[in-house]
């Protein structure tokens, strides 16, 4: 992790951590990075969740951006996976996304984009860091006519929701189907961007869904609903007999399912399902899909009775996304829900998602519990540490919490596995163990919790 940016852009609470200044600040030297191979000037697309600091921030950055003398467009409130596919729609060279994804309202954050709609690799993150907090360089400040000018999209929403639109007509297209009528869904929008574009997409295309969650006032983001928070929606589909829900997160590129009985479809049994349906068609390029060390240990079982080669990454889905690019790969993801087809979007898209599996739901006829009992789930335990700043920098060398963790990887031996990590965007140490005795991996995990809090906080 870098000093700024975690595994998903710098975050923090917003005017407090995440301040108006650092925000001009980063658009400042995010211009100067991006666009120092140029002599044009520089264009910028912002995008942003429904949070109540997201105007905020958005002036911040986009002062920040003019300053240096880029032009800024404004797209809104719209999903990340959008700012991504527009920004090379639109042949910009960078955009910016404001949110803090899934986490609660006083938290934002900020995400760039290069022009190829690519997140920026960790060397280009550093060197805007550098810029910020070392003074390396010092971005040049531009007057009169150079100062940058600021205009608003008319037609990003509707650009982004024909594209996603005509890629799931494409689908069904191909197995003689014209819509999703007869499948009955729930859509929880979390109270962010899904809210913009999910009724607009879903509508469209099935004529029995209902939506949740789906009326932003700034801070009910996220609040008891999403992707995070998936009781509501649980009993709701049992309750009105849907044959499935839909659930994102604050900027839907995160995207987790619930089967007609209620129970949760995360996102290595989605990632599951989508291989093994592409690998039924032929599709599954060089017969991989790539996932994260965090993955249940069931996807990898799955994998070996499918015949699917599976790639393990690290924490995040930059890496799974470099995994895919390096090996040519089309399917990834995490059990969290950023699922990325890559021939589809650069980025994890939680709407492309769902749209992909009521497709295999349409064209297999089969029931959403039926597709995901192919992956046989081991029982899983994470514990969420809270730990100062300090603390979590200093995780990497601590003896005690080190000694905890063999201590249970050896009582586990090869009947489970530990895998203790920092958070990439919350200041958590997340504890998590996975065995067949749920019970023994409860006690495990409580105990080296239980260190890194004695340690780290």
């Amino acid at each position: 992790m870098g000093r700024l940016f975690g595994t998903d852009g710098a975050r923090g609470v917003a005017n407090a951590e995440l301040t108006c200044e650092l925000a001009m600040k980063i658009g400042r030297a995010a211009a100067m990075v991006l666009t120092q191979h140029t002599s044009k000037r520089p264009k910028v697309l912002i995008g942003m969740d429904t949070r109540a600091s997201s105007q905020m921030l958005e002036s911040a950055i986009s002062a920040g951006l003019c300053s240096v003398g880029a032009d800024v467009m404004l797209l809104g409130e719209i999903p990340t996976p959008a700012v991504a596919y527009l920004v090379k729609k639109y042949e910009y060279d960078a955009a910016v996304m404001i949110s803090a994804s899934h986490n609660p309202c006083e938290y934002n954050g900020i995400k760039i984009f290069q022009g190829t709609g690519y997140k920026l690799p960790d060397a280009l993150e550093e060197e805007i860091e550098s810029i910020i907090l070392d003074k390396t360089q010092i971005p040049p400040v531009k007057v009169g006519g150079e100062v940058g000018r600021i205009t608003r999209s008319r037609t990003s929403i509707i650009d982004y929701v024909s594209y996603l639109t005509s890629v799931a007509a494409d689908d069904l297209n191909e197995y003689g189907l014209q819509n999703f009528n007869g499948l009955k869904i729930a859509v929880d929008c979390s109270n962010g961007a899904a809210s913009i574009t999910a009724p607009r997409i879903f509508m469209n295309l099935c004529d029995d869904c209902f939506f949740m969650a789906c009326h932003p006032n700034g801070t009910n983001i996220n609040e008891k609903c999403g992707s995070t928070h998936l009781e509501v929606l649980q009993d709701f589909v049992v309750r009105n007999k849907c044959d499935a829900g839909l659930a994102f997160d604050g900027d839907a590129d995160r995207f987790l399912a619930v089967d007609e009985n209620g129970n949760v479809v995360d996102g290595d049994k989605l990632i599951a399902i989508f291989a093994k349906h592409m690998k039924s068609k032929g599709k599954l390029k060089n017969n991989a899909a790539v996932v994260t060390v965090m993955s249940n240990m069931g996807f990898f079982k799955f994998c070996e009775e499918n015949d699917i080669h599976c790639e393990k990454t690290k924490v995040g889905d930059r890496y799974v996304l470099e995994n895919m690019l390096e090996n040519d790969y089309i399917i990834g993801g995490e059990q969290s829900g950023h699922i990325i087809f890559r021939e589809f979007a650069t980025t994890g898209d939680g709407e492309l998602s769902a749209l992909k599996l009521l497709c295999v739901m349409k064209e297999t006829g089969k029931k959403l519990s039926e597709l995901a009992s192919e992956m046989e789930v081991f029982p899983q335990v994470l514990v969420n540490v809270r730990v100062s700043d300090f603390g979590k920098a200093r995780f990497p060398r601590d003896k005690e919490i080190k000694n905890a963790i063999e201590a249970a990887e050896k009582e586990l031996g090869n009947e489970g596995r530990v895998l203790v990590r920092v958070s990439g965007t919350e200041p958590l140490v997340r504890v998590m163990l996975e065995g067949k005795d749920e019970e023994k991996i409860n006690v495990l995990a409580q105990e080296i919790a239980q260190v890194v809090r004695e340690r780290l906080l």
